[in-house]
């Protein structure tokens, strides 16, 4: 192994909802352990730029997702589906149990309009 090889840092973000781990933070990607726990959600939202794909590793996620301003669609997703999110694509995480998944994305991470949010952060 050569010395461009390191012990990455991870870093806990606690949130209303949950907490999330960042494991991987490059100029091209990130990696992220979301912790849901049961009965929250994160904010109805959308991203501009940023692009993402989750895999739920335990739990069953409701996934609320919509291409415009249409009340959105409901989908489960269970411990080994995947799902990609686009930009654009209104989306919200719900856990009615605890739910954990990884999330890898575009580096864009401020990159959030919310439209909605149960902990009376801003939205749109």
């Amino acid at each position: 192994m050569g010395n461009d090889h390191k012990a990455a840092v991870t870093t806990r973000v606690e949130k209303p909802w949950g907490h999330e781990i960042i494991w991987a933070h490059t100029g091209d990607y990130v990696g992220k352990l979301l912790h849901i726990n049961a009965g929250q959600a994160l904010s109805y939202q959308y991203h501009d730029k940023k692009e993402e794909t989750i895999y739920v590793v335990s739990g069953t996620l409701h996934l609320h997702v919509s291409d415009d301003d249409s009340p959105p669609s409901v989908i489960e997703l269970v411990a080994g589906e995947v799902f990609h999110i686009s930009p654009g694509l209104r989306h919200r995480f719900e856990a009615r149990q605890e739910v954990d998944l990884m999330e890898v994305s575009t580096p864009f991470l401020d990159d959030v309009v919310r439209l909605d949010d149960r902990y009376g952060r801003s939205v749109e």
